[in-house]
């Protein structure tokens, strides 16, 4: 296969959704499986609803997780994306074009005329397109690998749903003529052809589009601002497109595009359709299932890294039981023939567990980095951690990553390293630290610990259960009192670990202040 070129053509009227970010990553790491190109283009014709904010959203969206793009206007400088609102002539001319060869013709219908002609029915049913045109956006199709039921929407046969009668087709060369010279506005419809549409799929196998459920499509509309279909195909030939790689919910907009690509006499790009991404209720991914922007993971403090790896095996798999992947290995195992035709479900449990796996494997350099921000917002960075102190503000970090999910955890779980003000949880104190049979073993305690040659974990132990003999009790409370007195919680990592990183010093002065607040407790 010669080198492929895809592209992801976000529009910006939204931030970039967790389904479209998948998409995006399917297109690139194909393009870099394949030593092939991958391009970013920004679909903003619709200039209502497209803004500079969200564009800038998506590009630093792409650009946290890794997604670089290999192409845009800017020869030889940093690389922009394309933007469709620069190529509004192109689109123009390329409709125009079609009238000329006898592929499309003007329409005069205004959105009045054209919705009193579509009545009921045609409301009843809805319109997928928002064009002026009432333009069907969906057709009935017939796979060989299987018929998904989101392709089946206009049921019955050709006639039950209104479609457009191509009146303006009929108009003789006298009533072009008067519409013309009265200067009213006119849209370019498409003349679909008789007979089927068909393509293969590299997801779904071989499709077939009966062209009769096909209402003859609005490729420009009245104020000369072109129609997706017509947009999409023109980049698609103009870039050179080899692969098209996009949501399930796009395979009803595939016939029409295959017909312009057959009527601008150029071989369509190959399809591949991916699965549409559910919430854990099997019902497509929303708001209503928590957040979908990408940009809102990143600042609950999920890794990019994990980010990837999880959107990757939405509806891709490697064909064996790999779960956490490098972005360097999901490359090398990454193909299109792997991607699943169902449904994938977003689990935003599975998507904290690759997060933590990714903490774990990072190296503890990286990791330092990443923490550092989190640290800052909190209040909680000293410069020291990365000068002197270093090398225990790594270890503070390495023993915390074990049970962090996100980012964030290394300012809640660190805060008794990283700060001396202590935050007691109530219940903690009540079931651990309140009642005064625990003085006695507490100022043992601190006396064996302030008595301790070498502070560390395996001598801390020792002396604690030591301690913990001597006053002839299990030494399972004195721990879980040590803890809560160092810490303020009930759980943490492994306690002598964290009294050795806390150091003699704060670790005996904690000790001390939880020995006091017993002196009132209850006997």
């Amino acid at each position: 296969m010669s080198s492929p070129r895809v592209r992801f053509a976000p529009s910006p009227t939204g931030y970039l959704h967790v389904g479209g970010a998948r998409t995006a990553l399917f297109n690139w790491l194909f393009a870099r499986r394949q030593g092939g190109v991958f391009i970013l283009r920004v679909e903003d014709t619709d200039i209502e609803r497209s803004s500079a904010e969200m564009v800038t959203g998506i590009l630093d969206a792409m650009r946290w997780l890794g997604l670089d793009w290999d192409e845009g206007p800017e020869v030889g400088g940093p690389h922009e994306p394309y933007f469709q609102s620069g190529r509004l002539e192109r689109y123009r001319s390329m409709a125009e074009h079609l009238v000329r060869d006898g592929r499309a013709y003007y329409c005069y219908c205004t959105p009045d005329e054209l919705g009193q002609r579509r009545g009921a029915v045609q409301e009843a049913a809805g319109s997928g397109e928002d064009t002026e045109t009432g333009d069907q956006e969906l057709a009935p199709y017939d796979s060989s690998s299987g018929s998904p039921d989101h392709g089946r929407v206009a049921q019955g046969s050709p006639g039950t749903t209104w479609q457009y009668d191509r009146t303006c087709l009929r108009l003789s060369r006298e009533e072009v003529a008067a519409r013309e010279a009265g200067g009213r506005p006119r849209a370019i419809r498409f003349l679909v052809p008789s007979g089927r549409t068909t393509f293969d799929d590299l997801v779904h196998g071989p499709v077939a589009f009966d062209n009769s459920y096909i209402e003859d499509f609005v490729i420009l509309r009245s104020d000369r601002h072109p129609t997706y279909h017509l947009s999409v195909v023109a980049d698609d030939i103009d870039m050179d497109v080899t692969h098209v790689v996009r949501g399930d919910d796009h395979v009803s907009n595939t016939p029409k595009q295959v017909m312009l690509y057959e009527a601008f006499g150029r071989a369509a790009p190959r399809f591949a359709h991916v699965p549409l991404i559910l919430g854990p209720d099997k019902k497509r991914l929303s708001k209503r299932h928590g957040a979908t922007s990408v940009t809102e993971y990143k600042r609950r403090g999920y890794l990019p890294e994990a980010m990837v790896n999880f959107l990757a095996l939405l509806g891709w798999s490697p064909g064996n039981d790999q779960e956490v992947f490098s972005r360097d290995e999901l490359i090398r195992a990454f193909s299109l023939e792997a991607i699943s035709s169902s449904n994938a479900v977003f689990n935003p449990e599975k998507l904290d567990w690759f997060n933590s796996q990714h903490i774990i494997r990072m190296p503890i350099e990286g990791l330092a980095g990443r923490v550092r921000p989190i640290l800052e917002a909190a209040g909680l960075w000293r410069g020291e951690y990365d000068a002197a102190l270093q090398p225990w503000y790594h270890r503070v970090l390495d023993l915390l990553r074990a049970r962090a999910k996100k980012l964030e955890d290394f300012a809640r779980h660190g805060r008794p390293f990283f700060s001396e003000t202590i935050e007691y949880d109530p219940e903690a104190v009540r079931k651990h630290l309140s009642s005064a049979e625990l003085a006695g073993p507490l100022d043992s305690l601190i006396a064996a610990l302030r008595d301790l040659p070498v502070f560390e974990a395996p001598h801390i132990e020792s002396a604690l259960r030591a301690v913990a003999g001597q006053h002839a009790m299990k030494a399972a409370p004195l721990i879980h009192a040590a803890r809560v007195a160092v810490t303020g919680e009930s759980v943490s990592a492994g306690i002598f670990e964290v009294l050795a990183l806390l150091g003699r010093e704060r670790t005996i002065d904690r000790l001390d202040r939880a020995r006091s607040r017993l002196n009132s407790a209850p006997r």
